[in-house]
């Protein structure tokens, strides 16, 4: 695509040309998956709650996250006099923004991704941990007492728990040896000779049950959605925005939700590969393989939310700093002793 409208446009032209293309070809479809997501997390609630779940606006309710939209677009947005109303819009913008830039890295298949950079993991593990500021501005903006102690919760929650996941993505780097997305993914092929992921490896299955959780506490999901207990402050952060602005810090959630299961099925379940090494399950493309999986930790977020009662605050944090952090890093020190041995050798 870059040479066709190189042709036409100059060099510089047309890299701008294609790469904003392919930025909309990630950019819209996750927007409208987002959307689509809406409707099955609440279809899977109502399920699991015995109700009905959205059925009226279109058929089978199909439509009622477009009714929604449409609803928030059309409110007015009110700004608190009080608040710092720069910073108070900015937050929002942040959020959203910040849930779509890590997708530039995710491979959806061989040689289908944006931006296909050798550190391509540490600049989702940077990216994603940028989405706090968003949060935490939103609270300190509104100058009000509840989503300003939402945003300290969001804070300490989302960086307890990027620590663990930081040491759980050093397994996995240790394993593949790279920390190129595609690399991991290819390390991922043929384990046991007929099996792809390295969550079927038992000494690295540990690490992705730690990432799971760790990712339903970074996303701030239930049932660790203290950033959001209504009953402890009103509603959250975002208690004191209407409208568009408001929407924008859902649709920067479930981004980020699809993120999380998107890199559940990269870094642990072969991604674009199917779960068997078998020559007539390639035939799939491997887009399709990387939708079914995100798609069933979706379903795994939204069961988690139906049926976990939440968390308290001291039990989050434990949960954190006393679990995950010694567990995560006891299991670097496993995999790395265990590599030196098994694909190294021990050296005189």
């Amino acid at each position: 695509m870059t040479a066709y409208f190189s042709t036409l446009l100059g060099p510089e032209g047309g890299w701008f040309v294609a790469t904003l293309i392919a930025i909309l070809l990630i950019a819209f479809p996750v927007m409208l998956a987002v959307a689509i997501v809406i409707y099955f997390d609440r279809k899977i609630w109502a399920a699991m709650a015995l109700r009905r779940g959205p059925n009226v606006v279109g058929p089978f309710g199909i439509l009622q996250s477009f009714a929604d939209g449409i609803k928030v677009f059309l409110q007015e947005t009110i700004i608190p006099s009080s608040a710092n109303k720069g910073l108070f819009l900015l937050a929002p913008i942040i959020t959203f923004t910040v849930a779509l830039i890590a997708w530039a890295v995710i491979p959806f298949g061989p040689e289908m991704v944006l931006a296909d950079i050798n550190v391509g993991l540490l600049y989702i593990l940077a990216a994603s941990s940028l989405g706090v500021y968003g949060v935490i501005i939103a609270g300190w903006s509104s100058n009000s007492k509840y989503p300003f102690y939402s945003a300290l919760r969001a804070a300490a929650q989302m960086v307890s728990y990027e620590v663990s996941i930081g040491f759980v993505l050093i397994s996995v780097v240790l394993w593949a040896g790279s920390f190129h997305l595609g690399t991991i993914i290819d390390a991922q092929k043929g384990l046991y000779g007929f099996l792809n992921g390295f969550g079927f490896n038992p000494l690295l299955f540990p690490m992705w049950v730690v990432f799971l959780i760790s990712a339903m506490a970074e996303t701030a999901r239930a049932p660790f959605d203290l950033t959001e207990a209504e009953s402890e402050l009103v509603a959250g952060y975002q208690t004191e925005y209407s409208s568009m602005a408001f929407a924008l810090f859902w649709l920067g959630e479930y981004a980020n939700v699809l993120l999380m299961c998107a890199l559940n099925a990269v870094l642990f379940w072969g991604g674009w590969l199917p779960p068997v090494d078998w020559a007539p399950l390639y035939a799939v493309p491997g887009l399709v393989w990387l939708i079914l999986k995100i798609l069933v930790f979706f379903f795994i977020f939204s069961w988690v939310k139906a049926t976990v009662p939440r968390y308290r605050y001291d039990q989050l944090m434990r949960l954190g700093w006393k679990i995950f952090l010694p567990l995560s890093l006891l299991w670097v020190f496993l995999v790395s002793g265990f590599l030196m041995l098994t694909r190294y050798g021990v050296q005189a």
